[in-house]
């Protein structure tokens, strides 16, 4: 018995300097930063501050940039630039989309933050990712949270460089549930998702440019950020909270409305850790109109059809509550 007990104790010794040595080397040998860029048309809906907050309160990312979309892009880079000054995160460079507008597109009603920020160059945003691309090919997300017009650009101007991106993760497309439609109600139909119908033809180019395609459409993203989360970060008094405070209180004014949905936020979040929304390979098609539906064939896309939103904000919270990032900006008067 006395040698048994000896050699179940030598096991566990070894057990446990095994642990210890795996951890020692995790620390001594950190997990690399996933290259990112962000494309976005901040300024609209509130959640895409909150989903750029996310990207800067997350070590994973090394952000290589951030590209303004759709809509008035020179002012939503302004409003990125405050963002990044706010927050310490001048280091970042942001990069003017193209100029579009479309019937039904959302209202800037976070100008008034942005116009506060004086106005610079920047690059243009598809000059700017096809350079990046080029510098790091295999290595980069896009993580594409607007319409998809300045993807769609670059594929068009050079699609093999284009093919070069590791990957891409969208929120966008509606592929069994609609909006206002979250998974504890009935299913009643898709919709056509704004980041897709605003160009459709741009979504159509990205579905098929061979890239691998990783999508947060309306049916996982639909995530209410309740009174008690608001008030646990309006009250954080962070650079970071502060300014998400007051972009919210414009939404909030412009819109009529109190209680935001993180839709981006989720697209963020997959491409920090897949395991916040399992996916599904399917072969979407995106029709003129921009609704996104699921057809026979070899898939060009994975999907995810269901999130989980005590996994998700238990993921999300944290990180924008103890992310304490400092900055000044000189603001005109």
């Amino acid at each position: 018995m006395r040698t048994i007990r000896q050699l179940f104790s030598f096991v566990v010794l070894i057990g446990l300097a095994t642990t210890v040595s795996l951890r020692l080397i995790a620390q001594t040998n950190p997990k690399p930063q996933q290259l990112v860029i962000v494309d976005t048309d901040i300024g609209d809906d509130v959640d895409d501050a909150f989903a750029v907050g996310l990207a800067l309160s997350s070590p994973e990312l090394k952000i290589l940039g951030i590209t303004s979309a759709w809509g008035d892009t020179a002012l939503r880079a302004r409003l990125l630039d405050r963002l990044l000054c706010e927050t310490g995160r001048s280091d970042i460079p942001v990069a003017v989309g193209i100029e579009k507008h479309a019937p039904g597109q959302g209202a800037f009603t976070q100008s008034r933050w942005a116009e506060r920020q004086p106005a610079r160059s920047h690059p243009a945003a598809v000059d700017f990712l096809l350079e990046q691309i080029k510098q790091h090919p295999g290595e980069i997300t896009l993580i594409g949270i607007a319409p998809l017009t300045n993807l769609g650009a670059a594929i068009e101007r050079d699609p093999a460089t284009f093919k070069k991106l590791k990957r891409i993760v969208i929120m966008g497309g509606s592929i069994h549930r609609g909006y206002d439609n979250p998974n504890y109600m009935p299913v009643r139909g898709p919709d056509a998702e704004y980041n897709i119908a605003m160009d459709p033809a741009a979504a159509q180019a990205v579905f098929s440019s061979g890239v691998p395609l990783y999508v947060m459409p309306l049916d996982a993203t639909q995530l209410p950020l309740d009174e008690v989360k608001r008030q646990l970060i309006f009250t954080r008094s962070t650079n970071l909270t502060d300014a998400l405070s007051l972009l919210y209180q414009q939404w909030s004014r412009g819109n009529n409305m109190q209680t935001p949905t993180l839709f981006d936020d989720v697209a963020v979040a997959y491409a920090i850790d897949p395991a916040q929304c399992p996916v599904t390979p399917l072969h979407i098609d995106v029709d003129a109109k921009g609704f996104t539906r699921e057809v026979e064939g070899t898939p060009n896309s994975f999907v995810c059809l269901q999130s989980h939103p005590d996994l998700f904000y238990d993921f999300y919270m944290p990180r924008v509550l103890n992310q304490k990032l400092t900055g000044s900006c000189v603001k005109e008067p």
